[in-house]
């Protein structure tokens, strides 16, 4: 290997020469199984000894039918061996810097095994150039494949099948002249970074004693590894990286590769904020911290975001996927997404894991899955574990089941570079080989790095409690630096001192920071820079619930409605959804009947008009779960797509059927929606109740982000909600819990009931000058319900959003006696019952909008009804669950406020149930009928009658 003059990075950026004649690389069936590749061809024998014939007519050597046959077998011998290697040689690599982990070479890996013994071991075979040679001993053979495959680097990759990528990692690995060389000035360039680094860490532990940072210590060689793939990235065409990690390490990645000022960080280790005073939000621990900033490399300058996370490890990952699409598709780095023409080379996802939480957290086989998947795809991510070789306080042997923390990445035939972290040479060279096997081939690799965590799992904490053998072993372990150091100045790349004056100049540097930390001051924030620029945070509770004008105007309304029923004429859509696009021509036609599929796509297609994208994703959202949507017509004879929404100029529109994962793509489009405020990104479950698995997401960025990181989010969930008799997994999407979450005007939560209503509300979430994420408990039965429906006239002209909502045909304010609140599809089933009924003297209020809670419009709309005697809240789910604790002291304060005789709500509803509904439909119907009758003062019995007849 080749190296550089001026720094640290090795020049890896030719590819090896083809080695051997043109036979070589032919297909040729397998021996003994296994991947197709350059060595284990099973070599057609004829070909094989035309080919010793051949070679030794060059040389005027004369052979013998006898020896050409001892030569082949030698050779087929020979490459079973070479193969082994390829396939298994990491067993026998020097991985642990401790010792711990015994590792003797595999029976398979020795000479012995295929035959080869005393003289044999210097009889030269035919090798037709692999390895670079035409022929060699075993001896020599060995030799090579144990300094290429076991010596501190250690290569997985023969369960890839593509036979490109396999070669691509040979020529890099493969050879008698491939070792890892580094230039003397970048020798010295990686051991400052080491220093830097390990400094660092120690300076933190005297300043800050007894004070968690959960530091990188016995890891150090992953920072000029790190700054290795930002180097060689810029040269490689990468422009931007974003960056997610846990804990361990972080604060030394945010100052020594992120460059955040070391006196920043000090002033937050003093209780200090890096905020200015007038940005409000809770704050988080240090740790959890993200920034960005800009780092150059021989005048390429890249961009670089750490994004900050909670402590579920490796919650970030999916989000970090999802930024990473968003800043590709607007730098227009997509190309076909999928397949040669794709692109994804100029932001590049980096996600750093500890090896415990990489083998145990079930997210990051989630986002494996999304790597290559059409819509999710990021042209390859780089993972680097942290391999501590403990998880707090578990060693690996009880913590998972299998050799490596990465065996998980095979799933997706990732490569895999298992490399010693003692030996910052070879860290540094696994990530520059990532980068170049990323860039080439846009595929997840891994960088399973082993070194070891030199304190707790916290700088207090007592590791010897439960790992005292290991801790005997790293006390007396010397440090990176002072290893990698010695090894420098047994070269003569350094003297003596050198080390010494590294420490000393960085240590004076650090406390210079240190004395400026003591006066900093933030004076800005960050959170409305770039793409968000324009937006704000509302200051004003007020300002934040506002409305604002979301209807359009009638030439859009019409040309939209065109858009929406006229197939191509080359396109054959199934006769359903003839009869669907017919009834939708009919709604246009006669400005009356508008579904919700309808409002939904007229929502979409007049943002995307006004320049907006729009991005919709779930299991099944193209066609809807419930055969409703139809947002891609799929042509019956060649399955050929086509989705009438892209054809609307001036915005971008795309929609994807999701992997069955919800933690993973809801974390995803998190992570999409924070990087493009322009876009309406949206992600639907299947069933509303299914978001269960997705509920760290909710908790932990959803609900709380922008308070902890000022990190505002426009994302939209769609949780379909309702109770149809469906059963307990069917039904509720658990509105309780996301009420729960509510507060400080974190995000909305609603549960609207007609097309025009929703239409306003996916507009309203573009066209305010800020973003909250919002949640809607989406319908099922509402669908297609014959009341369900809106007028062309509501959609069009100066409407807006109703967070409150009467109906039409309810009692005059001073009749009125009674009020039933509540929200979502129950109101139907109240409207239908109290006309039945013949009821004069009730009204039905939908609350549309549950959080910002609408009091002032409810308690305004109260104050009108004077001889109002009863206020019921009513809803469909049990009373711990729905809205009930929820609403109930609001409803309280809107009644105090409108004056109203009537100080509290009563409850009607289902009673409390460990089970969010009953599978029977007999049994459904009896409750259903029931609260209805109890919310309207009417006959149990005689509701469930009518519910029954209709």
């Amino acid at each position: 290997m080749g190296s550089e003059s001026h720094d640290f990075l090795p020049d890896m950026g030719q590819e090896a020469p083809q080695a051997g004649p043109s036979w070589q690389r032919k297909n040729w069936p397998l021996v003994g199984g296994g991947a197709e590749d350059d060595l284990t061809q099973a070599l057609d024998p004829m070909v094989l000894k035309a080919a010793i014939k051949a070679d030794a007519k060059k040389k005027g050597t004369p052979v013998s039918d006898a020896s050409v046959e001892e030569a082949a077998n030698d050779t087929l011998r020979a490459i079973m061996l070479i193969r082994t290697y390829r396939v298994r040689g990491h067993l026998a690599a020097d991985l642990d810097p401790l010792g711990l982990h015994k590792r003797d070479l595999p029976a398979d890996m020795t000479p012995e095994y295929y035959g080869f013994t005393g003289a044999a071991l210097d009889r030269k075979i035919f090798l037709g150039g692999t390895l670079g040679m035409q022929w060699a001993s075993i001896r020599e053979i060995v030799d090579i494949l144990r300094a290429n495959y076991c010596g501190k680097v250690g290569l997985e990759y023969m369960h890839i099948t593509d036979v490109d990528e396999r070669r691509f990692l040979q020529d890099r690995m493969e050879g008698a002249d491939k070792h890892i060389e580094f230039s003397p000035e970048g020798k010295k360039a990686i051991l400052s970074a080491v220093v830097r680094g390990e400094q660092y860490e120690k300076f933190l532990g005297k300043k800050y004693v007894g004070t968690k940072r959960f530091g990188l210590d016995g890891g150090e060689a992953m920072i000029p590894a790190l700054e290795a793939v930002i180097k060689y990235g810029g040269q490689l065409g990468v422009k931007e990286i974003v960056y997610g990690m846990a804990h361990r390490g972080r604060l030394n990645v945010l100052a020594n590769v992120m460059a955040k000022p070391y006196k920043v960080i000090f002033h937050e280790f003093s209780g200090g904020s890096a905020n200015p005073d007038d940005v409000g939000g809770s704050g988080d621990v240090k740790y959890h911290l993200g920034t960005s900033t800009d780092r150059e490399f021989d005048g390429i300058k890249v961009h670089m975001s750490l994004m900050p996370n909670p402590s579920h490890l490796e919650t970030v990952d999916p989000v970090v996927l999802g930024k990473v699409r968003a800043y590709q598709q607007l730098r227009d780095d997509i190309g076909d997404d999928i397949g040669p023409g794709a692109r994804h080379k100029q932001v590049l996802p980096v996600l750093i894991h500890g090896d415990a939480a990489f083998a145990g957290q079930g997210i990051v086989w989630e986002c494996f899955g999304l790597s290559g998947v059409k819509g999710y795809n990021t042209g390859g991510c780089i993972h680097f574990i942290i391999n501590n070789q403990i998880g707090f306080t578990t060693s690996p042997q009880f913590s998972r089941g299998s050799p490596y923390p990465s065996d998980v990445a095979k799933g997706v035939q990732a490569p895999i570079i298992h490399v010693n972290g003692d030996d910052p040479e070879a860290v540094t060279f696994a990530c520059k080989l990532a980068i170049d096997y990323r860039q080439t081939f846009g595929r997840d690799i891994v960088v399973d790095m082993w070194c070891y965590r030199r304190f707790g799992h916290n700088e207090g904490d007592e590791p010897g409690f439960t790992q005292p053998l290991m801790y005997q072993k790293i006390r007396a372990h010397k440090g990176v630096s002072e290893i990698y150091a010695q090894r420098l100045q047994s070269q003569g790349v350094i003297d003596g001192g050198f080390l010494a004056e590294q420490i000393t100049a960085f240590t004076n540097h650090l406390e210079e920071h240190f004395d400026a930390s003591k006066t900093y001051k933030a004076n800005e924030a960050d959170w409305f820079g770039g793409r968000w620029s324009g937006f704000n945070q509302p200051m004003d509770p007020e300002t934040a619930r506002r409305n604002v004008p979301t209807g359009i105007e009638q030439k859009l309304f019409d040309s939209l409605g065109r858009t929406l029923t006229t197939v191509p004429d080359d396109l054959t859509v199934h006769k359903t959804l003839n009869r669907v696009l017919d009834a939708k021509r009919e709604m246009f036609t006669s400005g009356e009947g508008f579904d919700w599929a309808t409002g939904e796509a007229l929502a979409f297609g007049s943002l995307l008009s006004e320049g907006y994208a729009v991005r919709l994703s779930g299991q099944d959202c193209g066609r809807g779960t419930f055969s409703h949507r139809h947002a891609v017509w799929v042509d019956q004879n060649t399955e050929r797509k086509f989705v009438p929404l892209k054809t609307v100029p001036h915005g971008f529109f795309e929609v994807y059927d999701s992997p069955l994962s919800e933690y993973g793509v809801l974390g995803f489009e998190y992570g999409y929606a924070s990087a493009d405020p322009k876009t309406l990104v949206l992600w639907e479950a299947q069933f509303g109740d299914f978001a269960n698995g997705a509920q760290i997401i909710f908790d932990q960025y959803v609900a709380s982000a922008e308070s902890k990181w000022l990190r505002a989010n426009g994302l939209v969930m769609l949780l379909p909600h309702g109770y149809e008799g469906q059963g307990p997994e069917h039904s509720s999407a658990r509105l309780e819990r996301y009420l729960q979450l509510c507060a400080e005007d974190n995000m909305q939560v609603c549960n609207v009931t007609t097309p025009a209503n929703y239409f306003h509300l996916l507009r309203r979430q573009m066209h305010r000058p800020f973003r909250k994420p919002m949640i809607i408990m989406s319908p099922k039965s509402l669908l297609r319900h014959p009341l369900a429906k809106s007028k062309a006239e509501e959609f069009i002209g100066d409407g807006h959003f109703m967070r409150i909502l009467s109906d039409t045909n309810g009692a005059a304010d001073a009749d009125t006696k009674r009020v039933v609140l509540c929200t979502g599809k129950v109101a139907y089933d109240l409207i239908e019952a109290r006309n039945n009924a013949e009821i004069t003297d009730t009204q039905i209020i939908r609350l549309e909008q549950l959080y910002p809670f609408p009091g002032e419009p409810l308690a305004a709309r109260l104050a009108r009804m004077p001889n109002l005697e009863d206020v019921v809240w009513c809803q469909e789910e049990p009373k711990n669950n729905g809205s009930w604790f929820f609403v109930e002291p609001l409803i309280e304060e809107a009644l105090s406020a409108a004056k109203s005789k009537v100080g509290r709500a009563r409850y009607a509803g289902r009673h409390a149930s460990a089970s969010p509904a009953t599978g029977l439909a007999k049994r459904h119907a009896t409750e259903q009928g029931a609260l209805v009758a109890d919310a309207l003062h009417l006959s149990a019995r005689g509701e469930i009658r009518r519910q029954k007849k209709n």
